[in-house]
């Protein structure tokens, strides 16, 4: 929460499982939400960092991806892929702390590319 600055909208414990259900949402999002879920045995487990079969899995949009994307560097997230700017938009690529691949990118589509 602190690195990407998401906010926890809920954090329950599910008795029936006994595992949390941990819902974030990303800065001033109001409907947008990301739920994470525990590996609960030995492939879901050997499958953590790689649920994409080493593609990106998850997209973070934003308005203004030089700001966002100064304030993650300066938070430590790591980029794996420079900024692009590609004709869909300004793109880079970031690992999380599980070695899951984000997409940071600001959408906005351009003929000079």
């Amino acid at each position: 929460t602190q690195t990407l600055n998401f906010t926890v909208v809920e954090d329950t414990l599910q008795p029936e499982q006994n595992k949390p259900w941990v819902i974030l949402a990303p800065p001033e999002s109001n409907s947008a939400t990301l739920l994470l879920g525990r590996a609960t045995n030995e492939a879901q487990q050997a499958a953590i960092g790689n649920q994409s079969g080493g593609r990106v899995f998850l997209f973070l949009s934003t308005d203004d991806f030089w700001r966002d994307y100064q304030q993650m560097r300066q938070r430590g997230v790591v980029f794996v892929r420079e900024p692009a700017v590609q004709r869909y938009g300004t793109v880079a690529a970031f690992k999380d702390w599980y070695g899951i691949l984000w997409d940071l990118v600001e959408l906005g589509w351009s003929s000079q590319v």
